[in-house]
């Protein structure tokens, strides 16, 4: 009696804990896909020259060199093709101000080097698109009063977008629909 009491109740656990287990590994896989595929995974994107949510310094704005800030980033997904780069300010009083636009960097890029030369297409194959400023390259900074938010967006793209330098943000951000498998966020302050 008491063996077929030990496998009625192991078979009753099997059958309470056998569903219960599946669905916990049905829900992580599906929180795994979701990751993956929903463009969900976090690039972790930084500058030696500012920290996140710490001013950015003179030397990158309009009161400066004006030049673009040197980043770096890591946890970056497999299956990456390129990158995407915009630095917008959305506190300029006129709507959102775009900074950069820049895209086809290369899959193996990590880094950005202080000064990106200006320009439409750079020697590596990335392209500088138009910003708000009307040209190819990198404007910093340069609120007209108050303390602004700037943020640099990276995203990691499945595919080689090949646009035309005169491609602008939002044009962009059409074009990488269904492409980001992970993108990353900066964000520094400016006050003129």
């Amino acid at each position: 009696m008491t063996g077929k009491t030990a496998r009625l109740g192991t078979a009753v656990a099997l059958i309470v804990w056998t569903p219960l287990l599946l669905l916990s590994v049905s829900l992580y896989a599906a929180g795994q896909s979701q990751t993956e595929e929903g463009g969900k995974m976090t690039i972790q994107l930084t500058s030696p020259a500012f920290a996140a949510e710490t001013p950015i310094p003179v030397k990158y704005s309009c009161r400066g060199s004006d030049i673009s800030p040197p980043l770096a980033w890591t946890n970056v997904p497999e299956g990456v093709k390129s990158f995407a780069l915009i630095v917008d300010d959305p506190d300029a009083p006129m709507g959102t101000w775009v900074h950069w636009v820049y895209f086809d960097l290369p899959a193996s890029t990590r880094a950005l080097p202080e000064a990106v030369t200006p320009g439409a297409k750079l020697p590596d194959g990335s392209v500088q698109g138009v910003g708000s400023s009307g040209d190819n390259r990198f404007h910093g900074p340069c609120p007209p009063s108050g303390r602004h938010r700037y943020y640099f967006k990276l995203y990691a793209l499945d595919t080689m977008l090949g646009l035309p330098p005169s491609t602008k943000k939002q044009a962009l951000l059409n074009a990488m629909k269904g492409h980001v498998l992970a993108e990353g966020q900066l964000m520094g302050y400016f006050s003129k």
